[in-house]
């Protein structure tokens, strides 16, 4: 027909001829099913080819409601692939070279069978252990349609026992999940080949590990205040392009995916911090909330900075319960003068079952008993609202401690030992 195909056109760029494609590629297959080769079916390719005076056939096919036409012949089809960059190279080359030093081997532009096709890498370096890994540089601007088929030829790498490994320069593909990108800094093909810090900006994390309680600096990524177990966070950290590359080639640095909420983050980290989060995605334990088992004294989770001065620590001799023992020295700060000496007897002298120290004592024995109620439960809904009422009662015993001292002029601190002493906490 001596006729041009414009394959990105409904009507092939020939409104005329109606049905030109059902024509067209019809015959093709036609031709293909009867065993014709690809050279005597009258299609050529128009672009490249026939720009630089070769003759190329071609043939046509459907994929995923796509029209294609491909090259008989793979040295026609790279005559459309773009030169490589003096950048590429350079990375080539220094991935070959830290795999090297590190005592691994490699090579570029390598074709791995599988089944009937190819995968094309650009640098595989032989690990350890049987380890293949296959860096991928992408630094060219693609569009769309060739970012979907980033993730295609990651899941055919990694299905033939190859490791993928994307860099880039862009902050935008780095960006993306749907394989382990490490970006650098955008820098010229001299710098990247010389010796020196060539560091990797983006895709090594430092997992770090802490337990969901009050003391914890993270919000509980489960959405509740507080839920008691072990969670990891990811910190973003650098590292030196050629250890990225020989560590992993020796296996010690290795690629995760990161559930957070909904979305999955694929990130390269240490085969220490992909262990620890293996256990603790296998291992549900809950953990104690609040450091259970230690003797920390009030209902408030932090301990009191300052030490309780000498005359709270001394106890009633056996034979005078009912008359508290003076210190012989007391500190300097708590020692009462002029007016307070009546306020600090009456603390002392104070009926310890009635009155505003016996509400005192009644508070303090019902946050106590919210406390170790919640030790007693396990179930994940039932803790939450007994904690809950567990705070409330603690907070109550607080603003309570507080007023109380302020009434009678008394030591906070002082005042909080003392209801230790005459409440002791239970401790399962």
């Amino acid at each position: 027909m001596r006729i041009l195909l414009d394959l990105t056109r409904e009507d092939l760029d020939h409104p005329e001829l109606p049905e030109l494609w059902d024509t067209i590629y019809k015959a093709d297959r036609f031709f293909g099913r009867l065993g014709v080769p690809v050279s005597e079916r009258d299609l050529q390719c128009g672009g490249v080819c026939r720009d630089m005076g070769v003759e190329a056939p071609m043939h046509l096919r459907m994929r995923g409601g796509r029209r294609e036409a491909v090259h008989e012949r793979r040295e026609d089809e790279e005559r459309h692939t773009a030169p490589m960059s003096d950048e590429h190279k350079a990375y080539q080359e220094r991935i070959l070279r830290a795999a090297q030093e590190g005592g691994f081997s490699g090579d570029s532009e390598v074709r791995t069978r599988v089944g009937r096709s190819w995968i094309q890498t650009d640098t595989l370096v032989e690990g350890a252990d049987g380890r293949r890994i296959g860096w991928e540089v992408q630094l060219s601007t693609i569009d769309e349609s060739g970012l979907r088929g980033v993730r295609a030829r990651a899941a055919k790498a990694t299905k033939n026992g190859i490791t993928p490994a994307w860099h880039t320069d862009r902050a935008a593909y780095a960006q993306r999940n749907d394989t382990h990108w490490t970006r650098s800094d955008h820098l010229p093909a001299y710098v990247i080949t010389r010796t020196g810090d060539l560091r990797i900006v983006s895709g090594f994390r430092a997992l770090e590990f802490w337990h969901c309680d009050t003391r914890s600096l993270y919000p509980c990524p489960h959405g509740v205040r507080r839920c008691g177990k072990a969670h990891a966070t990811p910190k973003p950290r650098h590292v030196l392009f050629d250890d990225m590359v020989r560590q992993t080639a020796a296996g010690t640095i290795v690629p995760i995916q990161f559930r957070a909420g909904t979305t999955v983050h694929r990130y390269w980290v240490t085969s220490t911090d992909r262990d620890r989060l293996d256990d603790l995605h296998s291992d549900d334990t809950r953990l104690p909330p609040e450091r259970e088992t230690t003797q920390a004294g009030g209902a408030s989770c932090n301990r009191p900075t300052c030490k309780p001065p000498a005359s709270l620590t001394v106890q009633v001799p056996p034979s005078q319960p009912n008359i508290p023992v003076q210190p012989s020295a007391p500190a300097i700060e708590t020692a009462p003068t002029g007016p307070e000496q009546h306020a600090d007897h009456t603390w002392q002298a104070a009926d310890s079952t009635t009155g505003p120290l016996g509400e005192l004592i009644t508070l303090q024995q019902a946050a106590d008993d919210a406390r170790l109620h919640l030790q007693q439960l396990h179930g994940h809904r039932e803790r939450d609202q007994q904690r809950q009422v567990w705070r409330d009662a603690a907070a109550t015993v607080q603003a309570a401690v507080t007023h109380y001292a302020r009434t009678h002029s008394l030591n906070r601190h002082e005042v909080e030992a003392r209801l230790r002493q005459l409440v002791p906490r239970t401790v399962q």
